[in-house]
């Protein structure tokens, strides 16, 4: 199936690899708040055991470094994509507002991102993301 949008999550490559999926859960619960359009049914086994809904197309993750996650940014603000982000001050955080307070604290040109995530019509993310790879 071929989807008018596409969502896609751009990671830092140097990171953990615990710090990689801490970075892309924060940041798809971000699309899903965005977008709550963009969330498919409920889920049930056979045996009719009900579970959660998720998010209800691919998710294309990226690898980036520093300045590619930088460029990614002022591409997606250009094109008025409003992304998730995610810096390394948040790693230090313990809660919600002090994550919010972290990102506060600093200037977009300095942000130490480590994570982005978007969605927005197709061609619009691969303008966006155009020159990054697949995460591997």
């Amino acid at each position: 199936m071929q989807f008018d949008t596409k969502i896609a999550v751009v990671i830092r490559t140097d990171l953990e690899t615990w710090q990689k999926l801490n970075v892309a859960a924060f940041l798809t619960s971000g699309i899903a708040a965005a977008f709550p359009e963009c969330i498919g049914e409920p889920y049930a086994d056979g045996a009719g055991t009900p579970y959660l809904s998720l998010i209800g197309q691919p998710i294309l993750v990226y690898g980036a470094d520093r300045p590619q996650l930088s460029r990614a940014l002022e591409r997606a603000l250009a094109r008025n994509v409003k992304p998730a982000v995610y810096t390394e001050d948040m790693f230090r955080t313990t809660h919600d507002a002090a994550n919010r307070e972290a990102v506060r604290a600093v200037i977009r040109a300095e942000l130490n991102l480590v994570g982005l995530a978007m969605r927005a019509e197709r061609k619009v993310i691969d303008k966006v993301l155009d020159g990054l790879k697949f995460h591997s």
